[in-house]
């Protein structure tokens, strides 16, 4: 499908000129600067909802296409299109951003402008990951978000957020740098294109094939992050903002998987097929073993952090067993994670605002005097257990369930993960909310004001609702899925 009013560069474009205009604005009308990046954020959701309502759940081929040359002389292209994979990480992308901009509106008081500007430029660079479909481009977004988000930690972060930006940085780009490589190799093996469509029918070796996965491999399992390239989250997560932190979790990690789906499963499926068992036992490690880190940490925001690699292993698990159900189960988990994680971090902002510590020993009886918070911060902590209900629970039981019948094991094993998540969930929930109001400070709490009634009541409906009811969100990425498991499944080994 063409769409020749290019809704796909205006929800790019928009955030990104709307970021400049607001840095354009600066620090003397801080107040000005605020309204203006909310109705830029509101704009870009707008922009974006047509995607849905105009979108056609019968194909599986690429919607909202744009194409136009960029670099011809090196056959580089403005190209751009969606499926039903790439649908509602855009959606999902857009409306964080609102919400972040709600969630940061008195919680941030120096360079605000600078501050929501670096947020807009990034909502505009991860849409385009999302959105390109020429292999430079897609690079260029891929390493453009960065920036932001390495301001957004490096310039309002914690104590330690030179130490963090640095370890995020090197180890993102270091892994990006590869993926450079293996795109290059595929230019020349293409007949000298970058389009990616064309990549995924380019007849490869099972060597070249490997070599390829791998070099994907790194930059995506850091961007994931898959064990033992995790270690950059926790600091990061740490000590960024809590918006920072939001975007980073329920966002930038799913790139990673994102990038599994659109490059490395139908360019590399003989890799994939061959190199499964690792991705797999990756998979299982982060599931049971990162579970019991989390379980060990006093910081909030460490124990979600961690909790964080611990679902997205489910996510990379179910991409690896080559079954509709695991994968359909994959990307609801992205989603759902993408709701519950934003939604445990702002609620960690939330307390940190007021009492300006994470420590869950400082906290305890929150729930006598935060009624309202208790109960929105339940619902998403039951997300994160993953009851039957909500979101968390949709995406982990299909997994799992579609792994079985391949994998067994992997399944069991996976399934222990849902008994160690409600472990440390739950360790967190009634330490921090339940219990005596035994320190003067949490006597004090004021509890939610209507402006983050909105944003976390909003995330809590979603996270209902997609557990109540995930079939939208399934016929959306149905055919799309297909398409690609049958990618997988054609040898591309020449001969």
């Amino acid at each position: 499908m063409v769409f020749p009013a290019g809704v796909l560069t205006d929800a790019i474009w928009a955030p990104i000129l709307g970021g400049f205009l607001v840095l354009a604005v600066g620090d003397r009308n801080g107040r000005l600067a605020r309204w203006l990046a909310l109705a830029v954020s509101l704009l870009t959701f707008v922009l974006t909802i047509p995607l849905l309502t105009r979108f056609n759940t019968h194909t599986a081929a690429m919607q909202f296409v744009e194409r136009i040359p960029w670099i011809p002389a090196l056959h580089i292209h403005y190209h751009l299109g969606i499926d039903g994979i790439s649908l509602w990480f855009i959606l999902l992308t857009s409306f964080l951003t609102v919400l972040v901009v709600v969630a940061s509106w008195t919680s941030i008081q120096k360079r605000v402008a600078q501050y929501l500007a670096a947020f807009l430029i990034m909502d505009g660079l991860m849409i385009g990951v999302f959105c390109a479909l020429d292999a430079i481009l897609f690079y260029v977004f891929w390493e453009a978000m960065l920036i932001p988000m390495f301001l957004i930690i490096g310039v309002w972060g914690g104590a330690r957020r030179v130490y963090a930006t640095i370890k995020f940085f090197l180890y993102t780009f270091l892994g990006s740098v590869l993926m450079l490589v293996a795109l290059l190799y595929l230019y020349f093996q293409s007949g000298h294109s970058f389009d990616l469509l064309t990549y995924q029918e380019t007849p490869l070796g099972l060597g070249p094939q490997i070599w390829i996965f791998l070099a994907f491999l790194m930059a995506f399992a850091v961007k994931i992050p898959m064990w033992p390239v995790h270690t950059w989250l926790p600091d990061a997560h740490v000590e960024a903002p809590t918006g920072g932190s939001v975007i980073l979790a329920a966002v930038m990690l799913k790139m990673g998987a994102y990038g599994f789906l659109r490059l490395s499963l139908p360019i590399t499926p003989d890799a994939s097929h061959h190199l499964a068992w690792l991705m797999i036992l990756l998979s299982l490690v982060a599931i049971v073993y990162i579970a019991l880190v989390a379980i060990v940490q006093q910081d909030m925001k460490k124990l979600i952090a961690y909790s964080s690699i611990a679902h997205m292993g489910f996510v990379t698990l179910g991409l690896f067993v080559f079954t509709a159900t695991a994968m359909e189960g994959s990307i609801l988990q992205m989603l759902s994670h993408g709701f519950i994680s934003a939604a445990m971090f702002l609620c960690v902002g939330v307390l940190y605002d007021r009492m300006h510590t994470r420590d869950i020993h400082a906290y305890g009886g929150v729930a006598s005097v935060m009624p309202v918070f208790a109960t929105l911060m339940m619902v998403f902590a039951m997300g994160n257990v993953g009851l039957p209900g909500t979101s968390g629970f949709v995406g982990e039981f299909m997994v799992v369930l579609g792994t079985y019948p391949e994998h067994p094991w992997a399944a069991i094993l996976a399934a222990t993960g849902l008994v160690t998540g409600a472990a440390y969930t739950l360790w967190l929930f009634k330490r921090v909310i339940f219990g005596a109001v035994f320190r003067p400070e949490v006597a004090l709490l004021k509890d939610l004001n209507g402006r983050e009634v909105l944003v976390l009541g909003s995330l809590a409906v979603l996270t209902l609702l997609m557990g109540v009811w995930p079939a939208p969100f399934l016929d959306i990425v149905h055919q799309s899925v297909h398409h690609l498991l049958g990618q997988a499944a054609v040898s591309k080994i020449p001969g």
